[in-house]
C-alpha cells in the first residue's frame, strides 16, 4: 500500500497519543487511518441516503395512493 504524509498540529498528535494507549491501536497513524475511513464511510453512507427531488415525490405519491399520506 502507498502511503503519504499529512501533518497535523502537535497538540492533536499528543492527544491521539494518549487516547491510543488504552487501545488496541499500535501508532498514532494507525488510530488516524481507521477514524478517517470511518469517517469517509458514514458521509459516503450519507450520500447514498440521499432521495432527489423527484425520487422523493415518486414515495410521496406511493404513500398517497395507499393512503398514507392526504
Amino acid at each position: 500500500m502507498e502511503l503519504k504524509e499529512v501533518r497535523i498540529p502537535a497538540e492533536i498528535y499528543e492527544k491521539i497519543e494518549e487516547r491510543i494507549k488504552e487501545t488496541e491501536f499500535e501508532s498514532v497513524d494507525e488510530y488516524v487511518t481507521y477514524v478517517l475511513r470511518e469517517v469517509l464511510a458514514s458521509l459516503e453512507e450519507e450520500e447514498e441516503q440521499v432521495f432527489s427531488e423527484e425520487e422523493e415525490e415518486k414515495v410521496k405519491e406511493r404513500l398517497r395512493a395507499l393512503g398514507y399520506l392526504d
